[in-house]
């Protein structure tokens, strides 16, 4: 991935938002995602695909639930990126919000399967 692929993938509020939860949270299934951005099931899964098929997300299956995590064989140079990107979101108050909202989720799929 260039340099300019990574910074487009990320260059929607949606997809930034996603990348840094699951930055943050390490795998997220998609029903967390929208229960913490508070948008569609089909809008969230649009950006998901979108940050699948230029490689910063993988996907896996785990019976019925599809889960979420950044790709670890991203190019080293990505790593501090994300990390900062994380650090500068935490202080958001949308990232706030987020956060939040994830954290109250009923039946996240560690303790339910929700999805």
């Amino acid at each position: 991935m260039s340099p300019a692929q990574f910074f487009k993938c990320l260059s929607d509020d949606t997809r930034l938002r996603c990348v840094t939860l699951l930055q943050k949270e390490g795998k997220l299934c998609v029903c967390e995602l929208t229960a913490a951005l508070a948008l569609s099931q089909p809008k969230i899964s649009r950006h998901l695909a979108s940050l699948r098929q230029c490689g910063l997300l993988l996907d896996s299956r785990d019976g019925q639930w599809v889960y979420y995590q950044i790709n670890p064989k991203l190019a080293d140079w990505t790593a501090p990126l994300l990390k900062h990107a994380l650090a500068a979101a935490e202080l958001t108050e949308v990232f706030k919000a987020d956060w939040e909202r994830l954290q109250q989720m009923n039946n996240r799929p560690d303790t339910l399967m929700c999805c």
